[in-house]
């Protein structure tokens, strides 16, 4: 069954740093590597990347067919999704064992659900 992993942690810790540069994306590498090599050796991890920050973000809407665009994210919190993997593993139970192994678990939050149909 697949699952979704979204990577969450704080909204202005996100917000207050800069655009990464490629040697900060190095450095995530690095603290995100040993958790990658295991998922991936695992054959568990089928896509997952980082997010920009919430201040980046664009939420869209459509009430009476009228679009509207607002800058930031959709709703007002203290944790923003930060990046995503997708999974595909034989149990919820694996797919939390995953999340619990990755380094953001330690202080952000990391939710895990499953695809329907997958």
């Amino acid at each position: 069954m697949k699952y979704m992993m979204l990577v969450c942690w704080d909204v202005d810790a996100m917000n207050g740093q800069p655009d990464p540069t490629p040697e900060d994306m190095a450095f995530h590498e690095d603290q995100v590597s040993p958790w990658l090599k295991d998922v991936e050796a695992r054959g568990v991890r089928l896509d997952g990347d980082m997010l920009a920050p919430p201040r980046r973000a664009a939420t869209v809407r459509v009430r009476d067919g009228k679009v509207s665009v607002t800058e930031g994210p959709f709703a007002e919190t203290k944790e923003a999704i930060g990046g995503y993997d997708i999974l595909e593993c034989a149990s919820l139970e694996e797919a939390i064992e995953i999340a619990a192994a990755h380094p953001v678990a330690q202080g952000g939050t990391i939710e895990v659900r499953p695809f329907y149909g997958g």
